[in-house]
């Protein structure tokens, strides 16, 4: 998924609770249903962030040399200025790109 192109907030604001509870009608839910978004892009951005910064590792002994690389200082960079993977969760929660389902009680 392409988190770089989304309207999240970057800064923490106050979300509407009706808005945030109408999908489920239950708040706690709905809450339960964001977190585990929130977990699964938070874990997706991490392997991404990890797989660009392996091509700029370098696999030597030794401590004494420590090497700047920009690249590598640019991409982290940019991995910090995404917003919050809650903010993201919240946000597809609120445009309807979350699928969720509970199973029918039988």
């Amino acid at each position: 998924m392409d988190y770089k192109d989304t309207q999240a907030a970057i800064s923490t604001i106050t979300y509407d609770k009706n808005k945030i509870e109408a999908p489920t009608n239950n708040i706690y839910e709905a809450i339960s249903i964001i977190a585990k978004r929130a977990n699964q892009i938070s874990s997706d951005l991490k392997t991404e962030l990890v797989d660009k910064l392996d091509e700029f590792a370098t696999y030597n002994d030794s401590l004494e040399e420590v090497f700047e690389n920009k690249e590598q200082i640019e991409v982290s960079k940019f991995y910090e200025r995404l917003p919050k993977p809650t903010a993201l969760a919240v946000e597809e929660w609120l445009n309807g790109k979350v699928y969720h389902r509970t199973p029918e009680t039988e």
